[in-house]
């Protein structure tokens, strides 16, 4: 769980059982049973039995757990149980309770505690919880004191008392995206947990740059557990609290549970945090998972025991960054529907019981247990079926690793607007946010500053428009509407969030002044560059495609798995991790991707900020940013530019019909210039329509008051739309926040950039921007009914079809050249990634193999087991030396994947879970990016056959494949290529049908919003499934694909260390391998009608 909710907490009612109201009904009955078994054997010992006082509430004693554990105490004979019942703990006076030689005692509601002691002082029992250090878990401060009193780790926290309802303290400070208590700061995201150990009320908050907002933790309450309050900015001020530094943890909560300081059990569960509901399995229990305590967890488990005195004690622990904190201690706590525990934990009290009043007797644990364990067969969620493959390669083929690289979602065109600025208000502001440096640029991007910016321009902007009657006067006008056009881009959306609008202030000249104080000259701007950029939104219709192809994945890329997809990921058998470029709208897309892979419920907003900080790992180098080919591609626009413009006007036509990708140009129209003129026509025509539309809103702006603020738009709830908004095109306004002033800056933009009538030359480089237009406004805002705008949408696309392939190089050979400079470092992690889990593969094999030598030794002579092992040692080791040898960088690609081989590896405890193969895995690595990574990624994997180190060698895709990609000409919106690589257990370790590799390809949401039906209905086209780019039965290795990428990967050596984004120190693990796990819940690798 991320930051610390807990699920018993602070001593009162630790552990509410979800069977209360059952055994409530039955508790005459069960303490008719009890009683009637201890009279059953009341004799024929030679010795006194050890009387246990069973000193707590009717509804805990008389629980399911208790129950089991008390009758396995019982049946070893040597104990009387004695339950003193409600009425006795509450009614009767000490004096009068039944007296025993060990007593179980702990606080629940109700529970008189200091009577308690009172008996425990006048009969002198042997405590197996402490009574007195049980008073410190009513309090968070005091459990974290003595936390740390033992050196036991806890996260980061800051502590705010009052001593009466919103008190004001000095040395408290609220910002929009962090507090100060006395001289420590704490940043958003963190926790608020109130003082009081029995207030479960437990809060996060989040940045303004995940939409802001705060999720409320609570008690589970039927099948939810969290609550999402988008409008909630403020912390709380009616009481004291306890404010901690969020922590990503894998969406999961592990909870402890000690008997003695010895004996620790850990469960692992979905974390409330990620979506708020309780994963329950079809007898209504909530979903939990034994995991494997690391020694450093164990003991930490022993000194939480000691430091609180609590023998049987809960609590919550933390796993972040590879090391693990304590957020909470619950006193006494049970695991529920686990036999094997139960069978642990009296065995263990027994051996305390004996010790403390009985250290003549043999406190050895029989070699049979007295009791029967008619355990039930566990009840599982729907059943999903075996990863294990039946198809072509037969059906010892295993899957192990999904690679996944996908472009964005739809999302609103990209929009840029500069300006020179002069005025003292802009200067000034420059000043404040670059440090006060006159040569140095400043950035905008947080709430606070993009506000102050808007508060300057609302000074600035003209209330009134006036005409133009000379060149200074035109020369005003632009300025003033660029102004206004800065206004209503800050004025978008309310709430400011800067995943998506940011401003630069450059400043370009200066002179020297004097200052007022002492008169001493200093250089001062006077002009400045501003640079908005804005727009590239991820649309509601590009949230809800993410998430359904999301959801896609999970229930097709998987085989054998079904649909019966177990949220909770803490089976630690499933490895995934997302990477996403730095833009706002492809963190967005990873962030929808995942709510469906995942099954995911609530709004996006907590959802997306847990992804972001926990899954999702901002990787701009390697799927960020163009500057490695620049040059080429410049040449490549240059050289288009020239076959549209030339006099023939007819790009050459190809030399073999068979292949039409293998000219230069391919895919271009044979009128483009033609074309061209039309296209400016036609953007014209929608530029004067928009304009018409947007007039009543510009007369509505300039009659509003200079103070006077748009209405809210709460940027939260957006982040997490999947809609369209009814309301906004019922009243005929554009799609999303865009009002009718920004939409007619954008065409505007567009007119003036695709064609210089002064020069009479065309900006092909814009054409996509024009058909990126058009598309949306088609899609999303064909309410308006722009006449003309279904036939700018078809030149524009007739255009960018041939224009953006070839952008990223003019031919094959040219597209492999440029390829191979943007993708070359996602290619190198791409190998990476698979080598790692053949190495992992291998790994297993081979200890699966020497633990089967281990059994067979066990059937011969000690003195020939040994002669066998040293004889069978050798080979294994030879064929692991073997396999790995086959890839040249494997040693290093284990430590380039995000320092995979040094995160501490959580796995599932297979004494106590049911799973057949806890030990296999499967890797899954998913990259979204953008449109130029997917183009240079694809270019790269049909014609790497074609460099001159592999001549010879068939290409990777076939014929029919390349036919269709360059037919689609379109890599839309969510387009990815997938990679799957299987194992074949039936080959041996050096075999290259070891591992086979399998190819997929789809063109995303690659249809035409005039085709789609009905396109009106919400705005979203659907997204096509890939397809296989490998002839039907054709056999790719592992092997080979690394011979035909490795000159276009980066090498492993060369990948730099890992480090921690700069902006969320704190808050990813290195290298961005955090919430590591949080699919690790699929029960891959499992044999047919085996339960997991």
């Amino acid at each position: 769980m991320g930051g610390g909710w807990e699920m018993g907490g602070g001593g009162k009612d630790m552990e509410e059982h979800e069977d209360v109201k059952m055994a409530e009904a039955n508790v005459g009955r069960k303490v008719e049973e009890v009683e009637a078994m201890e009279e059953d054997d009341g004799g024929g010992g030679t010795f006194s039995k050890i009387t246990v006082g069973v000193c707590v509430m009717e509804k805990k004693a008389l629980s399911a757990p208790m129950t089991e554990i008390l009758n396995r105490l019982r049946a070893f004979g040597e104990f009387e149980i004695s339950i003193f019942g409600d009425n006795v703990i509450l009614q009767d006076p000490v004096e009068r309770w039944p007296i025993c030689d060990c007593l179980i005692g702990f606080y629940s509601s109700g529970y008189p505690l200091e009577k308690v002691e009172a008996y425990a002082s006048l009969r002198k029992p042997f405590l197996v919880n402490e009574l007195e250090s049980q008073h410190l878990l009513h309090d968070r401060r005091k459990v974290y004191a003595r936390l740390e009193e033992y050196g036991i780790p806890v996260p980061n926290y800051a502590l705010v008392n009052r001593e009466y309802p919103y008190q004001e303290l000095d040395y408290f400070v609220e910002e929009e995206d962090y507090i100060q208590v006395n001289d420590q700061q704490l940043f958003k995201p963190f926790v608020e947990k109130p003082v009081d150990g029995d207030n479960h009320s437990v809060m996060i908050y989040y940045p303004s740059s995940a939409g802001g907002g705060m999720k409320e933790l609570f008690r589970k309450i039927g099948n939810r557990s969290s609550e999402f309050h988008p409008e909630v900015r403020r912390i709380r001020r009616e009481g004291s609290y306890l404010y901690e530094e969020f922590m990503p943890t894998g969406g999961t909560d592990v909870k402890v549970y000690t008997i003695g300081p010895e004996y620790a059990h850990a469960e692992a569960r979905k974390s409330p945090v990620v979506d708020g509901v309780v994963l329950r399995s079809a007898d209504g229990k909530e979903v939990r998972y034994p995991v494997l305590l690391t020694p450093a967890e164990k003991q930490i488990a022993r000194e939480v025991c000691m430091a609180f005195g609590q023998s049987v004690c809960g609590f919550d622990l933390l796993r972040s960054q590879g090391r693990s904190y304590v957020c909470d201690v619950n006193g006494w706590s049970f695991v529920k529907n686990s036999y094997k525990y139960y069978d642990d934990a009296a065995c263990v009290l027994r051996t305390m019981f004996l010790e403390a009043k009985a250290p003549h007797l043999s406190s050895t644990i029989p070699p049979c247990l007295p009791w029967n364990r008619n355990e039930p067969s566990p009840r599982e969620m729907t059943r999903q079926g075996s990863s294990v493959m039946t198809g072509t390669f037969g059906q010892s083929e295993e899957l192990r690793c999904v690679i996944a690289i996908l472009r964005h979602g739809d999302r609103t065109p990209k929009q840029k607007v500069k300006m020179k600025v002069t005025q003292d208000r802009l200067l000034n502001l420059m000043m404040k946010y670059n440090g006060g440096r006159p040569h140095a640029e400043a950035k905008l991007k947080s709430a606070v500053q993009l506000q102050d910016l808007l508060d300057a321009t609302r000074m600035l902007v003209p209330r009134a428009r006036s005409g133009r009657e000379s060149d200074s006067e035109t020369e005003d006008f632009d300025h003033a509407e660029n102004l206004r056009h800065v206004k209503a881009v800050l004025e978008e959306g309310g709430h400011f969030s800067g995943i998506y609008r940011k401003v630069q202030l450059k400043p370009q000249k200066w002179e020297r002044v004097l200052r007022e104080d002492d008169e001493v000259e200093e250089e001062r701007p006077i002009e400045a560059l501003m640079v908005l950029k804005y727009g590239g939104v991820l649309t509601h219709a590009g949230r809800k495609q993410a998430e359904e192809l999301g959801r896609s994945f999970r229930n097709f890329m998987y085989p054998g798995e079904g649909t019966g997809l177990l949220r909770l990921h803490s089976t630690y058998r499933h490895d995934l991790k997302i990477y996403s470029s730095d833009e706002g709208r492809v963190q967005m897309s990873a962030a929808a991707f995942a709510k469906g892979l995942l099954d995911l419920e609530g709004q996006l907003t907590p959802i997306l900020f847990i992804l972001q900080v926990s899954l999702v790992s901002k990787d701009s180098p390697m799927l960020d940013g163009l500057d490695t080919a620049s040059i080429e591609m410049e040449a490549a626009k240059a050289k288009l530019y020239e076959i549209i413009t030339s006099d023939k006007q007819t790009p050459p036509m190809p030399q073999k019909d068979d292949a039409p990708w293998m000219v230069d140009g391919s895919g271009l129209p044979p009128n483009a210039f033609e074309l061209m003129r039309k296209l400016v026509v036609l953007t014209k025509s929608i530029t004067a329509q928009v304009k018409a539309l947007c007039k009543a809103e510009e007369e509505k702006l300039s009659d509003l008051a200079l103070d006077e603020n748009i209405p809210p738009y709460d940027q939260a709830r957006a982040l997490g739309k999947t809609n369209m908004d009814v309301d906004r095109i019922a009243a005929g306004l554009p799609c999303g926040s865009e009002g009718f002033l920004l939409m007619f800056a954008r065409w505007k933009k567009l007119e003036r950039d695709i064609y210089n009538e002064r020069k009479d030359r065309f900006d092909i480089s814009k054409v996509p921007d024009v058909y990126d237009s058009s598309k949306y406004d088609l899609l999303h805002n064909a309410h308006l009914k722009l006449e003309g705008l279904e036939e700018l949408y078809t030149v524009a696309k007739a255009l960018a079809d041939g224009v953006i392939p070839n952008e990223y190089g003019i031919n094959p050979k040219h597209k492999l050249k440029i390829g191979s400079k943007i993708a070359r470092r996602l290619w190198g992690k791409i190998l990476i990634d698979l080598r790692n889990t053949r190495e992992e593969a291998i790994s297993i094999s081979e200890l699966k193999n020497a633990q089967e030598n281990v059994r067979a030794c066990s059937k011969v002579r000690a003195s020939k087991c040994a002669d066998d092992e040293v004889k069978a040692g050798p080979k294994v080791h030879s064929r692991s030396s073997s396999s790995r040898r086959s890839s040249s960088n494997s040693e290093k690609s284990l430590e380039a994947d995000d320092g995979d081989d040094k995160e501490t590896q959580y796995r599932l405890d297979p004494k106590y879970a049911n799973v057949r193969t806890p030990e296999r895995h499967v890797r899954t690595r998913l990259y979204f990016t953008s449109e130029s990574h997917i183009h240079s990624l694809i270019n790269v994997l049909r014609y790497c056959h074609l460099d001159e180190s592999l001549q010879g060698e068939p290409g990777l895709v076939t014929n029919a494949a390349l036919l269709r990609i360059h037919e689609t000409k379109e890599l839309d919106y969510l387009t990815h290529v997938v990679l799957r690589m299987y194992e074949n257990t039936a080959v041996t370790l050096d075999d290259p049908r070891r591992f086979r590799i399998e190819l997929m390809f789809s063109s995303g949401a690659a249809v035409s919003p005039i085709e789609a039906s009905p396109r009106y209905r919400d705005h979203t086209l659907p997204v096509f499934l890939p397809e296989t780019l490998q002839e039907e039965g054709a056999f790719l290795s592992l092997d080979r694909l690394e011979k035909m990428l490795q000159a276009f990967a980066m090498p492993a050596e060369d990948f730099p260390p890992a480090s921690i984004p700069q902006g969320f120190s704190g808050l990813f693990l290195k290298g961005g391998g955090v919430l590591e796990r949080l699919a690790n819940l699929w029960p891959f690798n499992k044999h047919p009608h085996v339960k997991v």
